[in-house]
Protein backbone atom coordinates (compact mmCIF):
# COMPACT_ATOMS: atom_id res chain seq x y z
CA UNK A 1 0.00 0.00 0.00
CA UNK A 2 1.64 3.54 -0.94
CA UNK A 3 2.64 5.51 1.79
CA UNK A 4 -0.17 8.32 2.76
CA UNK A 5 0.47 11.70 4.43
CA UNK A 6 -0.61 12.02 8.36
CA UNK A 7 -2.89 15.32 8.19
CA UNK A 8 -3.94 17.29 11.11
CA UNK A 9 -7.61 17.32 10.72
CA UNK A 10 -10.27 15.19 12.79
CA UNK A 11 -12.02 12.50 11.43
CA UNK A 12 -15.52 14.33 10.60
CA UNK A 13 -17.63 11.11 11.34
CA UNK A 14 -16.61 7.84 12.85
CA UNK A 15 -17.55 4.30 11.88
CA UNK A 16 -20.83 2.79 13.79
CA UNK A 17 -22.44 5.92 14.56
CA UNK A 18 -26.30 6.54 13.39
CA UNK A 19 -26.58 6.79 9.51
CA UNK A 20 -26.59 10.77 8.55
CA UNK A 21 -28.74 12.31 6.36
CA UNK A 22 -26.79 13.00 2.89
CA UNK A 23 -26.53 16.64 2.18
CA UNK A 24 -26.99 15.90 -1.54
CA UNK A 25 -29.78 13.96 -3.42
CA UNK A 26 -26.59 12.94 -6.11
CA UNK A 27 -23.17 12.71 -6.52
CA UNK A 28 -22.06 13.77 -9.83
CA UNK A 29 -18.82 11.69 -10.31
CA UNK A 30 -17.01 13.29 -13.13
CA UNK A 31 -13.13 12.89 -14.49
CA UNK A 32 -12.13 14.92 -17.73
CA UNK A 33 -9.04 13.10 -20.11
CA UNK A 34 -7.50 15.76 -22.30
CA UNK A 35 -4.80 15.56 -24.89
CA UNK A 36 -1.47 15.65 -23.76
CA UNK A 37 2.33 15.21 -24.55
CA UNK A 38 5.20 13.44 -23.26
CA UNK A 39 7.43 15.80 -20.68
CA UNK A 40 6.03 19.00 -21.81
CA UNK A 41 2.55 20.61 -21.84
CA UNK A 42 0.57 20.75 -25.40
CA UNK A 43 -1.02 24.02 -26.25
CA UNK A 44 -3.96 24.15 -26.27
CA UNK A 45 -4.99 21.56 -23.65
CA UNK A 46 -8.06 19.91 -24.85
CA UNK A 47 -10.55 17.30 -23.06
CA UNK A 48 -11.25 14.60 -25.28
CA UNK A 49 -13.25 12.17 -23.06
CA UNK A 50 -15.97 13.68 -20.17
CA UNK A 51 -17.84 10.99 -18.28
CA UNK A 52 -20.19 11.75 -15.49
CA UNK A 53 -22.05 9.01 -13.15
CA UNK A 54 -24.79 10.13 -10.95
CA UNK A 55 -24.80 8.54 -8.21
CA UNK A 56 -27.99 8.26 -5.52
CA UNK A 57 -26.98 8.88 -1.75
CA UNK A 58 -30.26 6.98 -0.66
CA UNK A 59 -29.31 3.54 -2.87
CA UNK A 60 -25.54 4.48 -2.69
CA UNK A 61 -25.64 3.00 -6.78
CA UNK A 62 -25.02 4.48 -9.82
CA UNK A 63 -28.40 5.98 -11.41
CA UNK A 64 -27.33 7.48 -14.57
CA UNK A 65 -24.46 7.79 -16.40
CA UNK A 66 -23.23 10.51 -19.62
CA UNK A 67 -20.38 9.66 -21.55
CA UNK A 68 -18.65 11.29 -24.64
CA UNK A 69 -15.49 11.37 -26.86
CA UNK A 70 -14.92 14.67 -27.98
CA UNK A 71 -12.79 15.83 -30.92
CA UNK A 72 -10.11 18.42 -30.34
CA UNK A 73 -10.61 21.51 -32.47
CA UNK A 74 -6.65 22.44 -32.51
CA UNK A 75 -4.66 19.68 -32.05
CA UNK A 76 -7.03 16.99 -33.51
CA UNK A 77 -3.98 14.16 -33.97
CA UNK A 78 -3.44 12.77 -30.74
CA UNK A 79 -0.43 11.91 -29.43
CA UNK A 80 1.21 8.25 -28.91
CA UNK A 81 1.69 9.26 -25.19
CA UNK A 82 -1.91 10.68 -24.92
CA UNK A 83 -3.28 7.17 -26.59
CA UNK A 84 -0.88 4.89 -24.22
CA UNK A 85 -2.05 7.40 -21.35
CA UNK A 86 -5.34 7.21 -21.32
CA UNK A 87 -5.92 4.30 -24.21
CA UNK A 88 -7.88 6.69 -26.12
CA UNK A 89 -7.55 5.25 -29.60
CA UNK A 90 -7.35 8.17 -33.09
CA UNK A 91 -10.88 6.56 -34.48
CA UNK A 92 -12.59 7.36 -31.13
CA UNK A 93 -12.37 10.63 -31.64
CA UNK A 94 -12.52 11.53 -35.16
CA UNK A 95 -16.15 11.45 -35.82
CA UNK A 96 -17.48 12.94 -32.49
CA UNK A 97 -18.16 16.46 -32.68
CA UNK A 98 -15.98 19.19 -30.76
CA UNK A 99 -16.39 20.21 -26.98
CA UNK A 100 -18.86 23.14 -27.34
CA UNK A 101 -21.48 20.83 -28.87
CA UNK A 102 -20.76 18.13 -26.19
CA UNK A 103 -20.76 20.53 -23.10
CA UNK A 104 -24.16 21.36 -24.31
CA UNK A 105 -25.69 18.35 -24.47
CA UNK A 106 -24.14 17.56 -21.07
CA UNK A 107 -25.74 20.66 -19.08
CA UNK A 108 -29.11 19.37 -21.05
CA UNK A 109 -28.74 15.96 -19.74
CA UNK A 110 -28.36 17.66 -16.04
CA UNK A 111 -31.26 20.00 -16.42
CA UNK A 112 -33.18 16.77 -18.17
CA UNK A 113 -32.68 14.68 -15.14
CA UNK A 114 -32.96 17.11 -12.45
CA UNK A 115 -29.02 17.37 -11.14
CA UNK A 116 -29.25 21.29 -10.00
CA UNK A 117 -26.21 22.05 -7.97
CA UNK A 118 -27.71 25.52 -7.61
CA UNK A 119 -30.46 23.68 -5.53
CA UNK A 120 -28.17 21.56 -3.65
CA UNK A 121 -30.02 18.63 -5.05
CA UNK A 122 -26.26 17.80 -6.62
CA UNK A 123 -23.17 18.44 -6.43
CA UNK A 124 -19.93 17.25 -8.87
CA UNK A 125 -17.22 15.32 -7.61
CA UNK A 126 -13.96 15.15 -8.77
CA UNK A 127 -10.33 13.46 -7.66
CA UNK A 128 -8.70 16.40 -6.84
CA UNK A 129 -9.15 19.56 -8.10
CA UNK A 130 -7.96 20.13 -11.27
CA UNK A 131 -10.70 19.26 -13.12
CA UNK A 132 -13.22 21.63 -12.74
CA UNK A 133 -11.09 24.28 -11.00
CA UNK A 134 -8.33 24.41 -14.50
CA UNK A 135 -9.25 22.04 -17.23
CA UNK A 136 -13.23 23.26 -17.37
CA UNK A 137 -12.91 26.92 -17.09
CA UNK A 138 -9.70 26.95 -19.61
CA UNK A 139 -11.57 24.81 -22.14
CA UNK A 140 -14.49 27.17 -22.08
CA UNK A 141 -12.24 30.20 -22.22
CA UNK A 142 -10.87 28.38 -25.11
CA UNK A 143 -13.84 28.22 -27.24
CA UNK A 144 -15.17 31.73 -26.10
CA UNK A 145 -18.23 29.93 -23.88
CA UNK A 146 -19.13 31.28 -20.17
CA UNK A 147 -19.00 28.59 -17.63
CA UNK A 148 -22.05 28.12 -16.03
CA UNK A 149 -22.56 28.56 -11.74
CA UNK A 150 -22.62 24.90 -11.04
CA UNK A 151 -19.42 24.44 -11.88
CA UNK A 152 -18.29 26.96 -9.35
CA UNK A 153 -18.12 24.18 -6.16
CA UNK A 154 -17.64 20.51 -5.98
CA UNK A 155 -16.13 17.78 -3.84
CA UNK A 156 -12.54 17.16 -4.19
CA UNK A 157 -12.76 13.40 -2.99
CA UNK A 158 -9.18 13.20 -1.80
CA UNK A 159 -10.15 15.98 0.27
CA UNK A 160 -13.25 13.95 1.55
CA UNK A 161 -10.98 10.51 2.01
CA UNK A 162 -8.78 12.31 4.34
CA UNK A 163 -11.83 14.11 6.63
CA UNK A 164 -12.74 10.48 6.80
CA UNK A 165 -9.59 8.26 7.10
CA UNK A 166 -7.00 11.02 8.45
CA UNK A 167 -4.73 10.30 5.73
CA UNK A 168 -4.63 12.35 2.50
CA UNK A 169 -4.13 10.42 -0.56
CA UNK A 170 -1.77 11.01 -3.33
CA UNK A 171 -4.36 9.21 -5.94
CA UNK A 172 -6.95 7.58 -6.92
CA UNK A 173 -5.16 4.00 -6.58
CA UNK A 174 -4.32 5.16 -3.04
CA UNK A 175 -7.59 5.47 -2.12
CA UNK A 176 -8.74 2.19 -3.75
CA UNK A 177 -5.33 0.28 -1.84
CA UNK A 178 -6.85 1.91 1.50
CA UNK A 179 -10.62 -0.24 0.95
CA UNK A 180 -8.37 -2.88 -0.51
CA UNK A 181 -9.89 -2.48 -3.97
CA UNK A 182 -9.14 -3.88 -6.81
CA UNK A 183 -8.58 -0.95 -9.98
CA UNK A 184 -11.22 -1.68 -12.38
CA UNK A 185 -9.83 -1.02 -16.23
CA UNK A 186 -6.77 0.87 -16.15
CA UNK A 187 -5.85 4.64 -14.96
CA UNK A 188 -6.61 7.56 -17.04
CA UNK A 189 -9.71 5.87 -18.85
CA UNK A 190 -11.92 8.76 -17.68
CA UNK A 191 -15.09 6.38 -17.47
CA UNK A 192 -12.81 3.94 -15.48
CA UNK A 193 -11.81 6.12 -13.49
CA UNK A 194 -15.25 7.26 -12.60
CA UNK A 195 -16.32 3.58 -11.78
CA UNK A 196 -13.42 3.27 -9.16
CA UNK A 197 -14.62 7.11 -7.57
CA UNK A 198 -17.69 5.43 -7.18
CA UNK A 199 -16.36 2.42 -5.28
CA UNK A 200 -14.44 4.65 -3.19
CA UNK A 201 -17.38 6.86 -2.13
CA UNK A 202 -19.58 3.70 -1.96
CA UNK A 203 -16.98 2.40 0.99
CA UNK A 204 -16.62 6.13 2.68
CA UNK A 205 -20.35 5.93 2.92
CA UNK A 206 -20.71 2.02 4.03
CA UNK A 207 -17.59 2.14 6.77
CA UNK A 208 -17.16 5.96 7.69
CA UNK A 209 -20.61 6.66 7.65
CA UNK A 210 -19.38 9.92 5.77
CA UNK A 211 -21.17 13.30 5.07
CA UNK A 212 -20.24 14.72 2.04
CA UNK A 213 -20.14 18.46 1.15
CA UNK A 214 -18.53 20.66 -1.04
CA UNK A 215 -14.98 21.45 0.24
CA UNK A 216 -13.67 22.94 -3.23
CA UNK A 217 -14.43 25.69 -4.95
CA UNK A 218 -13.26 28.82 -7.52
CA UNK A 219 -11.46 31.91 -6.13
CA UNK A 220 -13.90 34.11 -6.47
CA UNK A 221 -16.27 31.91 -4.90
CA UNK A 222 -13.95 30.65 -2.29
CA UNK A 223 -13.39 34.79 -1.02
CA UNK A 224 -17.13 35.56 -1.73
CA UNK A 225 -18.14 32.90 0.90
CA UNK A 226 -14.83 33.30 3.45
CA UNK A 227 -16.44 37.29 3.65
CA UNK A 228 -19.80 36.13 3.63
CA UNK A 229 -18.31 33.53 7.10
Amino acid sequence: MAQRILTKYPRSIYKGTKEIKQHFKHLLVIDLECTCKKFEKIQPQEIIELPCAAVSTTSWEIENMFHEYIKPRFNPKLTVFCTELTGIMQDLVDNQPHFSEVFEKFCKWLKENNYSTDENDSAFVTCGDWDLKYMLPSQCKLENMSLPPQFSKWINLKTSFCDATEFYPRNLVDMLSHFDLPLHGRLHSGINDVENMVKIIQNLHSKYNFEFKINSMQGDILRKFIKSG
